[in-house]
């Protein structure tokens, strides 16, 4: 088995490749690269979009390769190939990002809005950094072994409003209810990292490597 993580200049990427293979290594799951290669991505059979920065810059990235995009598309889209998204890799799954005063358009894969965190209360300090449990909407594979005492590493000041809630797998109570993974067919993403999460962050990715959609 082959797993990619896009790498399309969202930042530092070597964390999520370290773990990514370490967690691979242990279950027996094949390689783990970091590419801009389509042809790579093209005989990948899991696929990681991890992003850091603002939405319209990853998004930018992205399509700054049209060979990867167009790739990363079809895989996805016809050929059905399991995907996560990471952070802002998240994020680009929706119609629209409304980041710095621009509406950017998205992938389009989850329909939803990613707009700025306002929380209700006022004490409560952006962006969500930190630690924090999750609260589960239900069952799923790649939510297998997790449980509500098992602490996500989270870093946003913007998030991921579903317009079908039946897309979310889990939230976040941070002053008001966050989006922390969403999942439709092949297709997942979550807020938090998960390559810096510990062992929880090592379960979700043993878990994604096994998911079978």
């Amino acid at each position: 088995m082959k797993t990619v993580i896009i790498d399309y200049g969202s930042g530092n990427l070597h964390s999520a490749l370290k773990c990514f293979q370490k967690v691979a290594n242990l279950n027996k799951k094949g390689d783990v690269l970091l590419t801009s290669d389509a042809q790579i991505v093209r005989s990948a059979d899991k696929i990681v979009l991890p992003g850091v920065g603002s939405f319209n810059d990853c998004l930018n990235g992205i399509k700054s390769n049209k060979d990867l995009f167009f790739c990363l598309s079809d895989r996805v889209l016809k050929q059905g190939v399991p995907f996560l998204g990471i952070c802002v890799g998240l994020q680009l799954l929706a119609d629209y990002g409304h980041e710095n005063v621009k509406n950017t358009q998205g992938l389009g894969w989850i329909s939803g809005d990613v707009t700025r965190i306002i929380p209700k209360d006022v004490t409560i300090k952006i962006p969500h950094m930190g630690w924090n449990s999750m609260i589960f909407d239900r069952e799923h594979l790649l939510t297998k072994n997790l449980t509500k005492d098992d602490d996500m590493y989270f870093v946003h000041s913007y998030h991921f409003q579903l317009q079908d809630i039946e897309n979310r797998l889990a939230y976040v109570d941070y002053s008001g209810k966050l989006t922390a993974i969403v999942a439709r067919g092949n297709i997942c993403g979550t807020q938090f990292h998960p390559e810096k999460s510990q062992k929880a962050g090592q379960i979700f990715i043993e878990n994604f490597l096994n998911w079978s959609p």
